[in-house]
């Protein structure tokens, strides 16, 4: 791992940029959540027919609406703010006396996943 972080000895911070992608499923999930509020604001005196096919959308909605909340966490994670990039420049050449905790953390913010076996260990990287 140590020769790994080796390579980013000189981290720097890119300017903010908008991840296109993010914005897109912010933009959808505001419209998912002011579609299930419009159906809830129209369903007062309601027909129990109209309550069945209202319920059946609004699960339908509330899937989507689950969806893209998991997608957009999925992207927050995956980025690195100048903040975690000032944090990592810090431990990295201080990484033989920074304390377990400390490599934990700088470990969360780079590593993605980690496979050991008795034979190898895999490390999948964010960076």
């Amino acid at each position: 791992m140590v020769h790994k972080l080796s390579e980013f000895q000189t981290l720097t911070a890119k300017a903010e940029t908008v991840n296109p992608r993010l914005t897109a499923l912010n933009v959808e999930l505001a419209q998912v959540e002011d579609e299930i509020e419009k159906l809830l604001n129209t369903l007062t005196g309601a027909s129990a027919v109209l309550m069945s096919y209202a319920n059946g959308k609004i699960e339908e909605l509330d899937a989507r609406r689950q969806g893209l909340i998991k997608e957009i966490a999925a992207l927050n994670a995956e980025s690195v703010s100048p903040q975690k990039i000032e944090y990592l420049s810090s431990h990295l050449g201080n990484w033989d006396n920074i304390d377990f905790d400390d490599r934990r953390q700088v470990a969360d913010i780079i590593l993605s996943q980690v496979q050991a076996t008795a034979e190898r260990v895999s490390f999948e990287w964010k960076i």
